[in-house]
């Protein structure tokens, strides 16, 4: 998987969870490393997210991990938590933001 795959994998992923991007606001940095790894950012708010390939000049959330385990992330084959706990995903900032992340990813 590369950063633009995983960006349009995310945006479909997105486009079937309304309700839980309702309540969601805050900007979220991704770091994904390995081979095809690199960053993009979500800008959530009012019900809306964006989401870009680059750096966000001032993210609430940083999460760290490498490019195939958010592939994993992305088809459900990797519980968030259990990423985190393994230290598969590491994050930085607003963590009661980033517990919101959660229920994209499942």
């Amino acid at each position: 998987m590369t950063v633009s795959e995983a960006i349009e994998k995310l945006r479909t992923s997105l486009e079937g969870k309304k309700e839980q991007v309702a309540g969601l606001s805050g900007s979220f940095q991704f770091h994904l490393t390995g081979e095809g790894g690199g960053s993009f950012y979500a800008e959530a708010k009012d019900g809306e997210v964006e989401i870009l390939e680059g750096t966000h000049p001032s993210p609430k959330v940083t999460v760290s991990m490498a490019v195939e385990d958010m592939g994993a992330l992305l088809e459900g084959k990797l519980n968030p938590m259990a990423a985190f706990m393994q230290g598969k995903l590491k994050v930085q900032g607003d963590m009661g933001l980033a517990l919101k992340l959660q229920n994209l990813f499942s």
